[in-house]
């Protein structure tokens, strides 16, 4: 939650490798601006940057709120990591979204089609790194369709940054919660004939030589059933 220029974009193209660094894309969202600017089939879409999160929460003074909750928890006591979750969560849903953030968004979904069916990404600062991955924790909705509920999956997107599983996973892993943002990324849906996860090296000891058969199923975003 560190504070950022007010001139930062709030949109950028999905392919703007330059601009979608982590601090502005976070970690998915910087990884699909490489895999797009190298000219692999990603489906198009933008980036909602940092700096449209922590204008939601300066606009409406949640930042100390925010941290105040989060250092409440503590990662071997999972009641208190779900307690905190509760209260941010409390505190971000009834707040409205900044005019020029909401914009921002409209202009951009407008200009991928009429009514154009997306997924609503979350891409955190601290995810897809090489120490951590943060697989999961964070949410992405699917199958989303028109201004409105876009808007609503992007709000939904940032008030996951706060998760009990996203607060206990940074605790345990000691990362300062004053320091992580949320970017968000859309992008037009694919509808999926088949989808898996294929792993390229042991996820538990990293050895790249194991045959990976019968070795569980990794999650990267999750998706719950009845999110739209």
């Amino acid at each position: 939650m560190t504070d950022q220029d007010d001139d930062d974009p709030l949109v950028l193209p999905l392919d703007d490798i330059r601009g979608a660094t982590l601090e502005r894309a976070g970690g998915k969202g910087a990884s699909l601006a490489r895999l797009a600017a190298a000219g692999l089939p990603v489906p198009p879409g933008f980036h909602l940057t940092t700096a449209a999160y922590h204008r939601f929460v300066a606009a409406h003074g949640l930042r100390e709120s925010v941290l105040q909750a989060a250092s409440t928890a503590a990662p071997d006591q999972p009641a208190t990591c779900e307690a905190a979750a509760r209260k941010i969560a409390d505190l971000m849903a009834g707040q409205p979204m900044p005019e020029e953030v909401a914009q921002a968004i409209s202009s951009a979904y407008a200009l991928m089609g009429e009514d154009v069916a997306v997924a609503v990404r979350s891409s955190a600062t601290a995810e897809d790194l090489p120490e951590m991955s943060f697989a999961g924790q964070q949410e992405t909705y699917l199958n989303i369709r028109g201004e409105a509920a876009v808007l609503e999956a992007v709000k939904r997107c940032w008030a996951s940054l706060w998760t009990a599983r996203a607060i206990g996973y940074r605790a345990r892993h000691g990362i300062d919660p004053a320091g992580v943002s949320l970017a968000v990324v859309v992008q037009e849906l694919v509808p999926a004939d088949a989808a898996g996860v294929m792993f390229t090296a042991d996820p538990l000891t990293g050895d790249r030589n194991r045959d990976q058969r019968g070795v569980g199923a990794g999650r990267g975003d999750r998706q719950r059933p009845g999110h739209a």
